[in-house]
């Protein structure tokens, strides 16, 4: 088994979800306290070679980020609730799937593109770099202005708590130290290869390719925002790829520094209870897959 394999997940609710190698293990505090700790295999579509294809697996990510996603987070809202864990349904895995991306690219990709189109275009003249600039400036202003919201409803920062305490084990994990609370809630919210660095080097990556276009009728515009997600996200999966293999690297630093700060909107200091739900999770996917932990 591979020894560079790292390990990372997200928040759910009450809970954390943590990707390994061939497994997936979410732990969810219920209303009694107890923490219920569930691990299964992955699908091979994110487990096989195409996964470590170039700019591919990129777009493989993006999939399983969506799906396995949005499944953890009705299942830990099951668990949170005290209901049986039971199997996600299809109707209501996709329904909620296809909203969620309709809300996104209607919100980051859409609505930037006809602000710009109708009510800063007629300022600017016939630049279609200066117009595609504008339109990725709105783009990431939309992005933290919706953070910074979202940050004020005490469910989602309940979420980021637990998001936090997701990095801070991650880290722990990679310094090789010992898996336990009084060592892992020293360590940073913060991580290079966090989804939030993820998505605003694709909000970055998005300003230069769209300007590659240059100034195209508006139905191509409109096209051009929604077919080419899976390939700047690709784009954006390698940067982040390339700037956590080389994180020392202060030119590196440069770059995934406004991700970093980013980050802040993202991740909150969770308490002990959080670190241990943490914990447990990637626990249970390291043993899953095989591998030793350190505490």
């Amino acid at each position: 088994m591979p020894e560079d394999f790292h390990y990372g997940g997200q928040a759910v609710i009450e809970g954390v979800m943590m990707r390994g190698q061939r497994h997936l293990a979410m732990a969810v505090r219920c209303p009694n306290g107890e923490v219920v700790l569930t691990t299964r295999n992955l699908p091979s579509v994110y487990t096989g070679r195409i996964r470590k294809i170039p700019f591919i697996r990129g777009v493989i990510v993006l999939v399983e980020a969506l799906v396995l996603g949005i499944q953890v987070l009705i299942e830990s809202a099951n668990a949170a609730l005290g209901e049986d864990n039971g199997k996600i349904s299809g109707p209501l895995l996709w329904g909620t799937l296809i909203a969620s991306l309709g809300f996104t690219v209607g919100l980051f990709f859409l609505a930037p593109m006809f602000l710009t189109r109708f009510i800063i275009d007629p300022h600017i003249g016939d630049s279609s770099i200066l117009s595609n600039l504008v339109e990725g400036v709105i783009r990431i202003g939309i992005f933290v202005i919706y953070l910074a919201l979202i940050n004020l409803m005490p469910d989602i920062r309940d979420i980021f708590a637990y998001h936090g305490a997701e990095h801070k084990a991650v880290n722990a994990y990679e310094d090789k130290a010992p898996l336990e609370p009084g060592a892992v809630r020293k360590y940073s919210t913060a991580h290079v290869r966090c989804g939030t660095s993820f998505l605003f080097a694709v909000l970055i990556i998005a300003i230069i390719v769209f300007s590659l276009l240059g100034d195209v009728d508006l139905w191509l515009r409109i096209v051009s925002r929604i077919v080419l997600i899976p390939v700047i996200a690709s784009l954006g999966y390698e940067f982040t790829r390339l700037s956590a293999r080389f994180a020392d690297n202060w030119l590196m630093r440069i770059f995934f520094f406004p991700g970093l700060l980013l980050q802040r909107l993202t991740t909150r200091e969770p308490s002990d209870d959080k670190v241990e739900v943490a914990i447990s999770a990637l626990k249970g996917v390291i043993e899953a897959d095989g591998r030793q932990t350190s505490g």
